[in-house]
């Protein structure tokens, strides 16, 4: 097959005083069928080109999920005199989520399954599983598109039946008052997706009767309704990138009136916790890398704030666990978590040792205040998902589960290490890296260079028994940590956003030279990948550095900034400001074209590439991506294989299910393999 080639329709975008011209514009309609005729025919075209590599493809997928523990069952937790988890039969794509009373020897009752539940739908997400306080009642939210907009269900946990009541457009979640009857719940706008309006409702009543509690009318903020981790207050929480704002009501008080904490300061930024009669705040007042405050519940407000952990300039608090003896912190330094332990009496504090290099830890679900043990998940590049419960008394730590990986695994054969490279104005941007221990560091290892670094994302160096195909194969897995994540404090997130943005681009490039000069690969054996705003990372570094990769993969990649950031009819865009700025504004207008991918394509050799995106796709809408490939189609000068696979049936986190997902890794790891001549 050739090539599918778009049709031009000119149309002129002006904004500023200058115009610019998108030749594919037209693909911004997902009900035009010429639109969805286009988009079949490059999958008709990837599968025709991948043709040749369709037994390695198959093969890819049934090693990947031949790794799959098929018949698993998570760690087990327990809250409210039940304990909880969620568990996986042969075969099915689906989780069951089941509970048990006061102990693990009592018959299973299952809450739902959602193998039944989701017969005859092509995708179908279960979210926000939550139970009145009596345990009689489940709340849970359905998207059965992929946009992430949620259908809330109710469930009567005694009978089996659900009730009548189905409330559409939600976030997927509710909060339960204690009356066990009252419920609060967030809608988000059709068009934009935005969380803005929240309700109460009591069980069995009409949506008509609904009351409108809050609407969050401000376009750059999104709001959300929860639960405290005590059952004591319903919150309301109102954010944007760069402010926040809380509420509260006593959650034995339904029907009252929230009371706000702080109300909204621009760039003041806080998150709230609570026990007993104290609100404990993490906040970047005056703070950079966030401190740790209290405030009694009586009169929250910030100038009555007491400092509980200072501001350090090297170490940034991500979140707390509160307990009743002890208050667990979760920072990060040099580029690493770190779980530390302060006894609330004598103040004595100590830190978890993770004994690796690069790793990635966090605080699990720990829902009882009394308890001594703090329950923390952690991997690696080389050790698989595990989770522990450690003993904050005596400091022993009991492993309750570690992922299984099916076949020959051992963590022994590989080897993972942390590198720093050195940015064009001197920054040290660490680098995750794992590889198959034997192979020499001969420039000739094929090489995989992951990046995102936006919105303050940390990528930690995480297991993956998915990349074993491609480390058995001989590659060098790394992720750069470049500027736009947090993984170095809140300077490395500001260094890479806004006007700074190009540092995140620069960064990754840095990288790959640096890992090229060590010998550890080579240009025509070094690949990039990307999604999202990673995919924004991954377009913008092929028009700086085309020469640079043999091939990149993109996926639902963000590439057409500024038309997308210009519209804010679609979803997510004016929330966006605080992350790239706004281009009304002439200054943001100009920087943000001068690294867009899309409106930067140019007539020049590009590297080998695979575009993947999903019809449905709420996050970056498929015709970016589309756009994009119509236009390099156009303009690029090389041979190289280009390849944009749309899924029509999904969204921005791909197909449902457990194991269908992984047909899209299959297909780029043969991509891949398949530019290498790599036929095993």
């Amino acid at each position: 097959m050739i090539p599918p080639i778009a049709e031009k329709i000119r149309k002129e975008l002006t904004t500023n005083g200058h115009t610019r011209v998108d030749n594919y514009y037209w693909l911004n309609n997902r009900e035009n069928t010429e639109v969805i005729k286009y988009l079949e025919d490059e999958n008709a075209y990837t599968e025709d080109v991948m043709s040749d590599y369709s037994e390695l493809r198959e093969k890819l997928f049934n090693e990947i999920v031949g790794r799959i523990k098929q018949t698993d069952e998570s760690v087990p937790y327990k809250e409210n005199g039940y304990f909880y988890y969620s568990r996986y039969e042969e075969g099915k794509e689906y989780p069951i989520f089941c509970r048990k009373k006061e102990t693990l020897e009592a018959t299973e009752e299952i809450l739902l399954n959602v193998n039944e539940m989701a017969k005859g739908y092509d995708y179908y997400q279960v979210s926000g599983l939550s139970i009145s306080l009596n345990n009689k009642y489940l709340a849970y939210g359905v998207d059965t598109v992929s946009r992430r907009i949620y259908t809330i269900y109710f469930k009567n946990l005694e009978t089996g039946e659900l009730f009548d009541v189905v409330i559409p457009g939600t976030t997927g979640s509710v909060a339960w008052a204690n009356d066990n009857s009252t419920f609060f719940y967030t809608t988000k706008d059709e068009q934009t997706l935005r969380s803005d309006k929240i309700f109460r409702r009591k069980l069995g009543s009409q949506l008509s009767e609904d009351m409108l509690i809050y609407e969050e009318k401000d376009d750059v903020f999104g709001t959300m309704v929860y639960k405290t981790k005590s059952d004591q207050f319903i919150m309301i929480a109102c954010y944007s990138k760069a402010s926040d704002e809380y509420r509260f009501l006593d959650a034995n008080n339904p029907d009252g009136e929230f009371k706000i904490i702080q109300p909204r300061e621009k760039d003041l930024e806080y998150s709230v916790d609570q026990y007993l009669d104290k609100f404990y705040i993490i906040t970047n007042w005056e703070a950079k890398n966030f401190k740790l405050m209290e405030v009694s519940i009586t009169n929250p407000k910030k100038e009555n704030w007491k400092e509980i952990i200072a501001h350090r300039h090297d170490v940034f608090i991500q979140n707390i666990e509160i307990f009743s003896n002890f208050l667990v912190l979760s920072e990060r330094k040099d580029g690493l978590i770190n779980i530390r332990i302060i006894n609330w009496k004598t103040k004595e504090d100590h830190y978890l040792n993770f004994g690796e290099e690069a790793y990635a830890a966090g605080i699990g679900i720990n829902t009882d205040f009394n308890s001594v043990e703090l329950r923390y998940n952690y991997s690696s590049l080389t050790t698989p998902g595990s989770a522990f419960d450690y003993n904050m008394i005596t400091r022993e730590k009991l492993l309750k589960k570690q992922q299984e990986v099916i076949g020959d695994f051992n963590p022994a054969n590989y080897e993972a290490k942390r590198l720093y490279a050195t940015a064009r104005d001197g920054k040290k941007i660490p680098i995750s890296i794992v590889y198959r221990k034997g192979i020499e560091l001969n420039s000739n290892n094929p090489l995989m260079l992951y990046g995102y670094g936006s919105y303050g994302i940390s990528i930690d160096a995480s297991f993956s028994s998915v990349r074993l195909s491609l480390l058995d194969r001989g590659f060098i897995y790394a992720i750069a940590h470049i500027r736009g994540g947090q993984e170095m404090g809140r300077d490395w997130y500001d260094d890479g956003k806004k006007l700074n943005k190009m540092n995140t681009f620069t960064d990754f490039i840095d990288s790959a030279e640096f890992l090229i000069n060590s010998k550890y690969t080579q240009p025509e054996k070094l690949f990039a990948m990307g999604g999202s705003a990673g995919g924004l990372l991954i377009g913008a570094i092929i028009n700086m550095r085309p020469d640079l990769f043999k091939a990149v993969l993109a996926i639902v990649p963000f590439v057409d900034v500024v038309t997308t950031m210009l519209d804010d009819t679609i979803p997510l865009t004016t929330g966006e400001y605080d992350e790239w700025g706004n281009p009304n504004e002439e200054l943001y207008y100009n920087y943000m074209l001068s690294y867009s991918p899309y409106d930067n394509v140019k007539q020049a050799n590009y590297p080998a590439m695979l575009v993947i995106t999903g019809l449905h796709d709420s996050q970056v809408q498929y015709w970016e991506p589309a756009k994009w490939v119509a236009k390099l189609r156009e303009l690029k000068t090389d041979n190289n294989i280009l390849l944009l696979n749309t899924n029509m049936k999904a969204g921005h986190g791909g197909a449902s299910g457990r194991f269908e997902a992984y047909r899209d890794t299959a297909l780029e790891y043969s991509f891949i393999l398949k530019l290498l001549d790599i036929r095993e």
